[in-house]
């Protein structure tokens, strides 16, 4: 058998293996990540498997690639609607919550473990990050969801705050390694940072939406193919620029998120299996990258560690962050309780690794362990935290419809969802008595989980959700139209 053959076979075994263990995820409740991460270490040099590996570069490039992808997608299926409404308290979590997160971990780790303040300081922003897609697998896995805002917060947030983290970990780096740097100029590079990848985020989305609808391209395999080689373009030259290419991914998902282009729905289904894939290969390398037997003299030091950020450094970031909102206790507590740590601090700590640093070894293993501590400890626990602190809410599986519609160019039509609600001016009105737009057309309507064909003389009650192809100007006045009550509507 050839080497290349063997790989092949290796490769795909592992990954085989992944996809099942993530059943085993689902149904206990396990972050997805972790069972990724155990795999990783039981094929590693100190596992069964046996496999050798100790490349912080590759695996630093390897997540980067994964990451980009991860963030794409996330902002891909971001519903902006949602996220509009908490988009200043996601922003303020995402940046002064990761900042009051590292510093209270940083002073904590100087106390109680020798490091300095400066080393302190450097492990508290490595661990400063939250990862979405651990959290909210847990959440579909159960069959949970969260009342008012907690979820498009903690999904806005989770996907927007590692930008701040990798800031401040390459600037707590640069102040250990460089005696002459200075914080004035650090602050300086940061906002220079978060503007250029906000404006790289817009124009790369845009971009990809004026590409996909204008650019007719021969093969519908293409457009996938259009949107990877926009991913990576506005990470590149965005980081070119001086700045933040995380950011500007993320961003640009959001962007193309929000308009409708050409294949949308396949395009969002190919980047949500390849952030799948991406994940099983990023935690399958830091899998590798640990060895096991490095961990038990680290055990106290990790525990202290992962203690200060679960119960000491992510409550005081929320409710100082959160102070001034209409979030009641109760709800702070859980998107505190949240704060689940998932790829990025383990890529976080291969830059000490890179750099030289001394305890980078030290620090890599710590994190390691925190976030093992963490996704095992918080993340078996989300659902019932959710239940107890009374902010669950069952999730109500969105139906498929047997249509699907796909838009072309020069066609401004869309095809959406609209529900008529209680006391509705059409509740108990035909189709014909509402006076509809012409470009307001009624495809299907869905009926205690039952489709009717619509015709002009069907009776349309509250409840009713109508599959429309509108453009937006008539689906808005219609929306309005339908939300006015009728007081003295007889049945």
């Amino acid at each position: 058998m050839m080497w290349y053959e063997l790989i092949l076979i290796i490769t795909a075994g592992r990954l085989l293996v992944s996809v099942l263990a993530s059943k085993i995820s689902d149904r206990f409740g396990i972050p997805a990540l972790l069972m990724f991460l155990v795999l990783g270490m039981l094929a590693g040099s100190d596992g069964p498997g046996g496999i050798y590996f100790d490349d912080p570069a590759l695996t630093q490039s390897i997540g980067i690639i994964a990451l980009n992808l991860i963030l794409f997608a996330g902002g891909l299926d971001t519903q902006w609607n949602d996220v509009r409404s908490v988009l200043k308290y996601g922003i303020a979590l995402s940046t002064l919550g990761v900042l009051i997160t590292a510093i209270v971990v940083g002073i904590t780790a100087q106390y109680l473990l020798g490091f300095t303040l400066l080393q302190g300081l450097l492990l508290g922003a490595i661990v400063s990050s939250t990862d979405a897609a651990a959290v909210f697998s847990i959440l579909r896995s159960r069959s949970l969801g969260l009342k008012g805002k907690l979820r498009p917060l903690l999904e806005l947030e989770s996907g927007s705050n590692d930008p701040m983290a990798v800031f401040l970990t390459i600037s707590m780096i640069q102040l250990l390694t460089n005696p002459n740097a200075q914080v004035t100029d650090l602050l300086g590079e940061f906002v220079l940072q978060i503007i250029i990848g906000v404006i790289g985020g817009f124009v790369f989305g845009r971009l990809l939406v004026f590409l996909a609808n204008r650019v007719q391209l021969g093969y519908d395999g293409l457009y996938p193919v259009l949107t990877l080689s926009i991913v990576f373009l506005a990470y590149g030259v965005t980081n070119t620029l001086h700045g933040n290419g995380f950011l500007a991914v993320y961003l640009a998902g959001i962007v193309a998120g929000y308009h409708d282009f050409l294949h949308r729905r396949s395009v969002i289904r190919f980047h949500d299996g390849a952030a799948w894939l991406m994940q099983i290969t990023m935690f399958l390398t830091l899998g590798l990258l640990v060895f096991p037997s490095r961990i038990p003299p680290i055990i106290t030091t990790g525990l202290l560690v992962a203690a200060s950020l679960i119960f000491l450094a992510r409550p005081i970031s929320i409710f100082l962050t959160l102070l001034p909102t209409k979030f009641d206790f109760k709800e702070k507590a859980f998107i505190s309780w949240v704060g689940l740590r998932g790829a990025v601090p383990i890529i976080l700590a291969t830059y000490p690794l890179l750099a030289g640093l001394s305890q980078a070894d030290s620090i890599f293993n710590i994190v390691f362990f925190v976030v093992l501590t963490s996704a095992l400890f918080q993340g078996t626990s989300i659902p019932f935290a959710s239940k107890w602190l009374g902010v669950d809410k069952p999730v109500v599986k969105k139906p498929i419809y047997p249509i699907e519609f796909r838009p072309v160019s020069g066609f401004k039509n869309e095809l959406k969802e609209l529900s008529i609600p209680m006391d509705s001016y059409a509740d108990g009105k035909t189709i014909v008595e509402l006076s509809l737009p012409q470009e307001f057309l009624i495809v299907l309507i869905v009926r205690n989980n039952e489709f009717i064909t619509p015709n002009g003389g069907i009776i349309l009650l509250a409840g009713d959700t109508l599959i429309v192809l509108s453009d937006r100007e008539s689906f808005e006045l219609v929306e309005q139209k339908l939300s006015t009550q009728n007081n003295h509507q007889e049945r």
